[in-house]
């Protein structure tokens, strides 16, 4: 399914912006495949699949792109399951720790991207991709939350 969302993200969405959600999609999909139920584990490594499918497009952290964010999320969610914390926990505080990467490019100049062009200008402004990012990793946190806890209930 996340192959499928992949694919259909690079070839409907305009601009880099469309590749690079397309190529995380597939990446974290081909991590996780249909064939079993995700773990805590795979999960970490569908991140790190979909972060390395950004990365390859040639952003690095400071450029004030979503790599500003994908990356200390995807380090801190491996660090967290590494340390034993169940999935819904460890996403929620990489969540955090992406929502605040997101913040901090209010900091940076960008290097590439759509804001690139407005360079001293942007400065004051976080980057629209971290921010979306950062939203993003808190939304799937309530989900992964009100999962378990469906499931703890049952």
């Amino acid at each position: 399914m996340l192959d499928l969302a992949g694919d259909a993200w690079s070839d409907r969405a305009g601009g880099t912006s469309g590749a690079l959600w397309g190529s995380a999609l597939a990446s974290l999909g081909a991590a996780l495949t249909d064939d079993a139920a995700p773990t805590r584990h795979s999960v970490v490594a569908g991140v790190a699949a979909a972060t390395d499918a950004i990365l390859e497009f040639g952003a690095t952290v400071g450029d004030k792109t979503m790599v500003d964010v994908l990356v200390p999320f995807s380090t801190a969610l491996g660090s967290a399951v590494e340390a034993g914390g169940d999935l819904p926990t460890a996403w929620a505080a990489a969540a955090e720790t992406a929502v605040e990467a997101a913040a901090a490019t209010a900091d940076l100049l960008p290097k590439m991207g759509r804001a690139r062009p407005h360079a001293e200008k942007s400065l004051g402004t976080p980057d629209a991709g971290a921010t979306s990012l950062g939203l993003i990793t808190r939304t799937v946190a309530r989900v992964l939350d009100e999962h378990a806890s469906v499931h703890r209930a049952s």
